[in-house]
């Protein structure tokens, strides 16, 4: 599935690839053949058309994939060794530990003169320098500089010959004409590598961006294992792709003014990775829902009856396909776009149209019925009996009246006849949902709740 992290550094990328007149590029690195499925691929290419970086776009170049290059990879391991940039070892995990005394302290660069050849078995290191340092040019976070003496002479080839990620990375970048990454800073500590590896294969580094790590509300980073992080499982919830965009885009950056809420135009417009901030970014799932609120508020009626659409059909709905009543819909739809924060929310909030009895919530049924709610319903049901209705209005006068002939305010008066009618204590305005269900239904449900009460 797609980490909402990996959108959020999609969408930067994406951002400036668009403002530079420069290309986004897809690599999908698929040397690991247990994580790497046809399906998923299509997943993240979906994944990332949903959030508006379309391969159809002229800025998206790829899909490439990383095992179409290995011959390339192998190459310029050899090219290393043969400058004398990488060494042969044929050092085991276990002799290094038994040398060094600690499984910490990393490789001790055993091997670095003994002029090991290939052979079958033994790895491919490179040779980091052992003075100085490697200073990473990085937009977000400065300069930060890596003294090569911190670095152990890291492993390129494994002893079967094939490359490892690191240098298949950067021969990829090299070879795709990558002039910046913007990526996590899970990163930053590869990034010294990476560099002195683009050197010795005698190019210039990109420029690097590492964003802030995104943390629940614990502050603990986002973890798949932990929190909810697929962009598809939101999605799937209900929140709007464009909300998700908009929300994604202000993790860790600002346009720099107290306007959230705008097009992903502007925001591309406005970003610069220069501006991201270097502090954790907080995945606020309440600040996410609250913005894909504002967003449902703001479709069309059409757009929203659309967006919808799934949610009132197998599996979400809990009615019969052919009690569905479209007209019912329709009109209900207005009420129910000004009171949504997530799209999946309408099932519960319409199937009392839909259903032959409202749901059984005991929960919803204890709360609602206390006091004399046989006092309260039998005297809304004869107001109701002769109300008016066409007019929500009048529907609730006949409420209010029985609430006062027994010292009850509107709010308490109106629960039982809620729960009555659809189940739950709380869901779209009520004198609307009433008028929309019709006076004979709910009466048969006023009925069916005194027959209930009276045991």
């Amino acid at each position: 599935m797609f980490h909402v992290g990996g959108a959020r550094s999609a969408l930067y990328n994406w951002a400036v690839a668009r403002q530079s007149g420069g290309k986004f590029v897809l690599r999908i690195e698929d040397t690991d053949t247990a994580r790497n499925k046809p399906e998923w691929i299509d997943g993240i290419i979906s994944a990332l058309a949903s959030i508006g970086i379309s391969k159809d776009d002229p800025a998206f170049e790829g899909p490439y994939f990383q095992s179409q290059n290995a011959d390339r990879h192998r190459e310029a391991a050899q090219q290393l060794y043969a400058k004398g940039h990488a060494y042969y070892c044929d050092c085991t995990r276990e002799q290094v530990q038994e040398r060094t005394g600690s499984q910490h302290l990393g490789y001790d660069g055993f091997c670095r003169d003994r002029g090991l050849e290939h052979v079958a078995g033994r790895a491919l290191r490179f040779r980091t320098p052992t003075e100085g340092e490697t200073v990473v040019v990085d937009l977000i976070r400065g300069e930060p500089s890596f003294p090569n003496s911190s670095m152990e002479d890291f492993v390129i080839a494994r002893g079967d010959g094939s490359p490892v990620f690191l240098i298949a990375n950067v021969v990829d970048d090299l070879d795709e004409g990558i002039t910046l990454v913007i990526r996590g800073d899970e990163h930053l500590s590869n990034t010294p590598k990476q560099q002195l590896l683009w050197e010795a294969l005698g190019a210039k580094p990109p420029v690097w961006a590492h964003l802030p790590v995104i943390v629940n509300e614990k502050r603990q980073k986002l973890s798949k294992r932990r929190d909810k992080v697929a962009l598809e499982d939101y999605l799937a919830e209900g929140y709007l792709p464009a909300a998700m965009t908009n929300y994604l885009m202000l993790l860790g950056w600002g346009p720099g003014d107290d306007v959230e809420l705008r097009p992903y135009e502007e925001l591309e417009q406005r970003f610069r990775a220069e501006d991201v901030n270097t502090s954790p970014a907080f995945f606020d799932i309440k600040k996410l829902t609250a913005f894909n609120g504002e967003y449902i508020r703001a479709l069309s009626a059409e757009k929203f009856v659309e967006a919808c659409e799934p949610w009132l059909r197998a599996p979400y709905a809990n009615w019969a396909p052919e009690d569905f009543d479209q007209a019912a819909w329709l009109a209900i739809a207005p009420h129910a776009q000004t009171r949504l924060a997530v799209l999946s929310d309408i099932t519960a909030n319409v199937d009392f149209l839909f259903l032959k009895e409202p749901v059984e919530d005991e929960a919803s049924w204890t709360k609602a019925m206390k006091g004399d709610p046989v006092a309260l319903l039998t005297t809304a049901r004869a107001n109701l009996e002769t109300a008016d209705w066409t007019s929500p209005d009048s529907l609730k006068a006949a409420v209010l009246a029985a609430g006062e002939e027994h010292g009850l305010k509107l709010g308490k008066a109106q629960a039982p006849v809620r729960v009555a009618v659809t189940g739950r204590t709380v869901g779209l305005p009520l004198f609307e949902s009433l008028e929309v269900l019709g006076k004979d239904r709910t009466l048969t449900r006023i009925d069916s709740a005194l027959t209930k009460l009276a045991g």
